[in-house]
């Protein structure tokens, strides 16, 4: 059985290839692994969250003043409202297409429709 190789790379190397993939000298992690030998799948990036420049990383940062927080928060409750009002509606309609189906068959009418109208 042969003993697994364990590779350590020092903080410099680290450095110099993760300011190549930060410059564009190197054009994608594979490239970086390849040009290196760098047997791990995930080493390279671990470098890069590590010591990769902090720009380049992908952050949604939102800024709000109060006031629009404020009306984040009326709308939010508003869509809550409409909604609840949305599902009584659609209750209600269901009721009275109950209702006509009911009174179709009580006044023996085939079409709910014609029943609607008279």
């Amino acid at each position: 059985m042969r003993a697994k190789i364990v590779r350590r790379y020092s903080e410099a190397f680290k450095l110099q290839v993760v300011s190549e993939l930060d410059s564009g000298k190197l054009g994608s992690i594979a490239e970086a692994r390849e040009r290196y030998g760098i047997a791990g799948k995930m080493t390279v990036q671990s470098w890069l969250r590590k010591y990769g420049k902090e720009h380049q990383r992908t952050r949604i940062i939102r800024v709000e003043t109060p006031n629009e927080r404020d009306q984040l928060k009326k709308l939010k409750q508003e869509n809550e409202r409409l909604k609840r009002a949305l599902a009584d509606e659609h209750l209600k309609a269901a009721l009275y297409e109950s209702w006509f189906e009911v009174a179709c068959e009580e006044f023996g009418v085939q079409d709910v429709e014609t029943f609607k109208k008279n």
